[in-house]
């Protein structure tokens, strides 16, 4: 069995996915400032099943500390204000008929250390991630030249365009981390 070419850009496109699960999941952490992203790991019981929070209500932001969230059904506004109390995000839900009003509380110092501290975990997975598929690339590289698929000279140029995008994509990661702790941080 002949072992598939060498392929940078499929290297490129999953060390990406790394970035942009990072991206999804810094966007989810609460800053004192209000978006919709915020109740996008929440999950509502509905209909016998874990239903994520955009598949049951539209979520607004009609106050820059204002989150609200129009329930389609009215039968779910309980579970809807059910997952929310009972997430961690320390917010406490106001129901006004099928809408619920989210007040999102100013943040104090401690608090904003401890998200800059799950931002910087949140990053770490990341680097891990994207030096997995580092090590992936670099072994088929070293497959294809033990089985005499490409020269020595070619491992090596390939290894380094490898090894750059690797460096790119973690200089990525590092202004995404850079940018989300600005922001969590700006009272």
């Amino acid at each position: 069995m002949a072992t598939p070419e060498f392929d940078l850009n499929d290297i490129k496109r999953r060390m990406q996915g790394a970035v942009a699960a990072l991206s999804k999941d810094l966007g989810s952490l609460r800053t004192g400032r209000a978006t919709p992203s915020l109740l996008d790991p929440i999950q509502v019981d509905a209909y016998g099943s874990s239903m994520p929070m955009a598949q049951v209500a539209t979520v607004s932001v009609p106050e820059p500390r204002l989150l609200s969230i129009s329930v389609w059904d009215r039968s779910m506004v309980t579970a809807v204000e059910k997952a929310i109390r009972e997430s961690d995000l320390g917010l406490n839900p106001q129901t006004e008929g099928q809408t619920i009003r989210l007040r999102i509380p100013e943040m104090n110092e401690q608090r904003r250390k401890e998200m800059v501290k799950v931002a910087h975990k949140y990053t770490e997975e990341a680097r891990v991630a994207v030096r997995h598929v580092r090590r992936d690339g670099l072994d088929h590289l070293k497959k294809l030249l033990k089985d005499s698929a490409i020269s020595e000279d070619d491992e090596k140029r390939q290894a380094t365009d490898v090894q750059k995008a690797t460096d790119q994509f973690i200089a990525d990661i590092d202004g995404v981390l850079a940018a989300k702790e600005k922001e969590i941080m700006h009272v």
